[in-house]
């Protein structure tokens, strides 16, 4: 497995593939930026009277429901039937779901309507979409007591589709293989976007792979390694600020070979 998704950051440059992002307002130039850095191309139609049309011209689709409006959630349920019906991956973050009953419903809606390649949240989040317990804070995740890899094996299995459960060990799970990645650093949780960042990073590497769970191993592994060396490089004098800088430098410095000595994977 770790060859074939080492090989796919040199596809990526390759390709430069296409993402469309419906996403949170707060981190939309980060992810923008994110996308741009692997080596992707980002664009962002909102309007529910383009989003359909521009689904169909990109290669993914990211759906965040972190800063939802009326007009949002249309655009979501139109650029996603499209994507849908394209066959292009997509891929769902429910950001703060459980935390308010509109974003509930509009996570529970967006998921009859709309058929995803990927789920990516905390546990929380995706706890709640499968009827299970839901602790936040905000947006944040609270102090849930099932592993994350059984809530990615539970989730993948009820949506038939790649589950991905962020944490302080990540989860990813087809329903059938289930992976840990023990990649990471606490100061990730220190700034905003990193979550958001990691969904557009799976739907930039499903963008160009054939296998899903390949994708979004290599997508959320890449955010872990990339915080580790940020991380390892700060000074004394350097705090949050300096550290979300850096961590743009290392996804984009990123390669296949460099995964390879970072990660740190093991099967659940």
């Amino acid at each position: 497995m770790e060859q074939d998704i080492a090989n796919l950051f040199g596809e990526m440059n390759k390709k430069k593939p296409l993402i469309h992002q419906i996403t949170n307002l707060v981190t939309m130039n980060d992810c923008a930026n994110v996308t741009l850095a692997v080596g992707a191309s980002p664009v962002m139609a909102l309007s529910p009277y383009e989003a359909g049309d521009m689904a169909m011209l990109a290669n993914a689709l990211v759906l965040n429901i972190g800063t939802m409006q009326e007009d949002t959630l249309k655009g979501m349920k139109v650029a996603g039937k499209a994507a849908n019906t394209k066959g292009i991956p997509v891929i769902f973050d429910p950001v703060g779901a459980g935390a308010t009953s509109y974003r509930t419903n509009c996570a529970t809606e967006i998921l009859k309507e709309i058929r995803p390649s990927v789920i990516r949240g905390n546990a929380s989040e995706i706890s709640k979409l499968i009827g299970g317990p839901s602790v936040t804070k905000g947006v944040d995740t609270g102090c849930i007591t099932v592993p994350n890899w059984e809530i990615a094996k539970k989730t993948a299995a009820s949506f038939n589709c790649i589950a991905v459960v962020s944490g302080e060990e990540d989860a990813v799970s087809d329903g059938k293989d289930t992976y840990i990645i023990q990649n990471g650093h606490p100061i990730l949780t220190k700034i905003t976007g990193t979550g958001c960042m990691s969904s557009v990073l799976i739907a930039c590497f499903a963008a160009i792979g054939h296998n899903l769970l390949h994708s979004a191993v290599a997508g959320i592994s890449l955010m872990g390694i990339a915080g580790e060396m940020a991380a390892e490089s700060l000074t004394a004098q350097e705090g949050t600020g300096t550290f979300k800088v850096k961590l743009m430098d290392f996804i984009s410095r990123l390669d296949g070979e460099m995964w390879i000595k970072g990660v740190r994977v093991i099967a659940a």
